[in-house]
């Protein structure tokens, strides 16, 4: 009874057109941030930061950046991966050459070198389009793990070729290092996620928003009405690595520690990327954190039946992970090909009407 719109009456241009148009959904949304912000951070701890909260924050970002390209410009990209990979190797880079700089614009700075990174890789978008550009970015993530691996001066001459983070502390408290509190690390993905996802929704409810939905459905037909092709295509490309490249800087900074570009951003990240965007819904920044929390959330979920509940061995259930995952992600597919932003949309239709026929 709560989920109705009855008596809330709009009285300007503002109230008719904003994200929340329904008061409880409004309540709810600042609920949600308060409990991120003000009750989480004295309750989490280090397993559940590392096996599930901070997976699910960077890898929300990295999907709502793919979803940006995809979903909303229609422009496919399969080297995910590897534009994540340029924002780590570039926060390793600032935070070596500059080791005053803090945490914040090291982050900010190697998404904006990821960024102009995208524009380059997104000028063929110019010219072809479909399979013939996940092609191309495709190869772009093969370039960018092998250009990191052939050239010494990328992870500065390491014998090992691993990039480790060097320690840095926000407010006295250290965020990267081996010294690292959970709340601290927490605190920093969190304001990150937070403030992208606002911007975010802000630009696809926006005139370069509507660009971008008008290049995806017909191109041609957006030209003609007077949208600029290579603007808005380029434009997608690089905010959606901006977005990329910040969520592959904190993935290096704040999870992992030290990385090795063949393992952590290999191809398989590229798909993991995009499985997030089609479950959780292509054009929708809810679909990328609905998306991000089915892919991280999942798996653990498994190994906890399979080798806590059910005893099997740890490569046995490693094997099953990936049989269950896919084989649900065909099964969405075929049920829901919108993915789960259509469910919680028609689940809200329903709530409205409830306890009227839809």
């Amino acid at each position: 009874m709560f989920y109705r719109e009855a008596g809330d009456f709009k009285t300007s241009y503002a109230d008719d057109s904003q994200t929340f148009p329904i008061k409880f959904d409004r309540y709810r949304y600042w609920a949600v941030l308060g409990f991120a912000f003000l009750v989480v951070p004295f309750i989490i701890n280090d397993y559940w930061l590392n096996a599930v909260v901070l997976p699910f924050l960077i890898y929300s970002v990295a999907a709502i950046g793919l979803n940006i390209l995809t979903g909303y410009c229609g422009q496919v990209s399969l080297g995910s991966g590897g534009f994540m990979a340029v924002g780590a190797y570039a926060c390793y880079k600032f935070m070596t050459s500059f080791p005053g700089m803090d945490i914040f614009s090291v982050i900010l700075l190697s998404g904006f070198v990821t960024a102009a990174v995208g524009i380059l890789f997104g000028l063929p978008s110019l010219r072809i389009k479909g399979f013939y550009l996940a092609v191309a970015t495709l190869a772009a993530q093969f370039f960018l793990v092998w250009l990191f691996n052939k050239v010494p001066w990328f992870y500065n001459y390491s014998a090992s070729g691993q990039i480790n983070a060097p320690e840095r502390t926000v407010l006295g408290y250290a965020v990267t290092g081996a010294e690292t509190q959970a709340w601290a690390v927490y605190l920093v993905a969190l304001v990150f996620v937070v403030v992208l996802a606002v911007v975010a929704r802000n630009l696809t409810r926006g005139s370069l928003g509507r660009k971008w939905m008008a290049i995806r459905d017909m191109d041609i037909a957006a030209e003609i009405i007077g949208v600029n092709p290579m603007t808005a295509k380029l434009s997608a490309f690089a905010i959606s690595s901006f977005y990329v490249g910040i969520s592959g800087a904190m993935f290096f900074v704040l999870y992992l520690g030290a990385v090795e570009v063949g393992e952590a951003f290999g191809i398989s990240k590229s798909f993991i990327i995009l499985f997030m965007v089609i479950i959780g819904g292509l054009g929708s920044i809810f679909g990328s954190f609905a998306g991000a929390a089915f892919m991280v959330l999942m798996p653990v979920l498994l190994k906890n039946i399979m080798v806590g509940q059910l005893g099997w061995a740890t490569d046995l259930a490693a094997h099953f992970e990936f049989v269950i995952v896919g084989g649900l992600i065909i099964v969405f597919l075929i049920l829901e090909p919108h993915g789960l932003a259509q469910l919680w949309r028609l689940a809200k239709e329903k709530l409205r009407l409830w306890p009227f026929p839809h």
